[in-house]
């Protein structure tokens, strides 16, 4: 049984992708990592992360069909781009056990070894995604047509950290639940973009009868998005107040990772690990609206005029 890392980047991630790996071969020498490229502007990232070890997908056909098939299902108008679901590549990679991270994450031990709860179950995730009830995930629709029980939809989660075996269907069954979600994007949040984890969602709720939370086993576990004000630096991770317990992984998940951001201190220790820390740069404020601008400009023309 082979068991491994898949990743989805492309050139526009460089920075989030090494600050990634560094944190993850910092707890983690051994385990494979495959990249699936997110478009096919892929080459810089992927040399960027072959001194990591990092491999790239085999079959990047098969990638691009699958990208293609799910274009012609959805059409141009269900969400902004198709490549966002290049994550469903890794139920059919070289992995017979398997976890997909963002590369807007750092990690904050050896993360592979939570695989060991695949022995008892198919799909495992890690976050507090459900306390949010099904924001970025369903509409009210998905009970109303009791497409989900209450229950059911207890299990909602966040796509960006996510565990599962090769081989729990197949590529035409993939294909005919996409479908089913073609034909009612009622029944989907995308209010907030988050065009990938919807369907995502729905696809393992429908087809994984064996799921589990991490985050419900006893003792729960901690926190993982930046967004969350009560996490606090104890060396060279972060620890939990609430809970009292050491954070798994933390995912700047809607976050802009950039200075001033929601726990830079950590990214910016694992992106230059092993190498000098770069003088810190001055934060651009950012542009001004539109309609800003102009009232700017009217400002100015009113101060050239008047006498």
């Amino acid at each position: 049984m082979t068991r491994g890392i898949y990743i989805v980047a492309n050139d526009k991630v460089i920075e989030q992708t090494i600050a990634f790996l560094k944190s993850l071969r910092h707890y983690d020498s051994e385990t494979p990592i495959i990249l699936i490229p997110f478009d096919a502007n892929y080459q810089e990232v992927f040399k960027a992360a072959q001194p990591f070890g990092v491999e790239l997908f085999e079959d990047l056909d098969f990638v691009e069909t699958l990208c293609l098939k799910l274009h012609d299902i959805f059409g141009k108008g269900f969400f902004n781009t198709p490549n966002k679901q290049r994550k469903q590549a890794c139920w059919f990679g070289p992995f017979d056990e398997f976890l997909y991270i963002d590369v807007d994450i750092v990690v904050f031990e050896k993360i592979i070894d939570n695989l060991s709860y695949l022995e008892d179950y198919d799909f495992l995730c890690c976050d507090y995604q459900h306390t949010n009830g099904t924001e970025n995930v369903f509409t009210s629709k998905v009970l109303d047509d009791g497409v989900f029980t209450e229950n059911e939809l207890h299990d909602v989660f966040n796509s960006g950290w996510w565990a599962s075996k090769k081989g729990l269907f197949s590529v035409e069954d993939l294909y005919d639940t996409f479908a089913e979600c073609a034909e009612h994007p009622d029944y989907f949040d995308f209010s907030q973009k988050t065009t990938d984890q919807p369907i995502f969602n729905y696809l393992v709720l429908k087809r994984i009868q064996r799921r589990f939370n991490l985050v419900n086993q006893p003792g729960k576990a901690p926190g993982s998005w930046a967004r969350s004000p009560h996490f606090q630096r104890e060396g060279d991770r972060l620890i939990d107040t609430k809970t009292g317990q050491p954070l798994q992984y933390l995912h700047w998940a809607g976050v802009r990772i950039q200075p001033g951001c929601p726990y830079w201190d950590i990214w910016e220790h694992y992106r230059y690990l092993g190498e000098e820390i770069p003088e810190p740069t001055a934060i651009a404020p950012p542009p001004a609206s539109p309609s800003r601008q102009w009232i700017n400009r009217l400002k100015k023309v009113y101060q050239r005029l008047k006498p």
